[in-house]
């Protein structure tokens, strides 16, 4: 889904453009979603594509919502992120390439990844 930075920028609510098109990141914490943990699907807010199951979401303690795994392969992108001194892996929504967070080696089993994802990036849907 390919829209310029004025359609974007039309659809997406300031800070949720931030996030998705300009790669910023939360304050830790801010977000309510990071506490709740009740059954349910989150969707990119930029495009709508279902990316995660409530059933991988954990608390991570990061002030980030945190997941174990995708909904299910090829639904997130993987970009090497080397921004403020750091190696990262950047994760992206496929479909609207919109940025999500990143993805670290140090999440519980079973896959051992913490997909630590803006809260801004993510709609619950169901």
């Amino acid at each position: 889904m390919e829209l310029a930075p004025a359609e974007w920028r039309a659809r997406l609510e300031p800070e949720r453009y931030a996030v998705l098109r300009e790669a910023a990141t939360e304050r830790p914490f801010s977000a309510p979603m990071c506490s709740r943990f009740e059954p349910g699907r989150y969707a990119c807010a930029g495009c709508g594509t279902v990316l995660f199951d409530a059933d991988s979401k954990y608390d991570s303690g990061s002030g980030w919502p945190s997941f174990t795994r995708p909904l299910a392969p090829g639904l997130v992108g993987y970009h090497a992120d080397d921004s403020h001194g750091m190696h990262r892996i950047e994760v992206t929504c496929q479909v609207c390439d919109g940025h999500l967070g990143h993805v670290f080696p140090d999440g519980p089993p079973p896959t051992g990844l913490r997909y630590c994802i803006n809260a801004l990036a993510l709609r619950k849907v169901d």
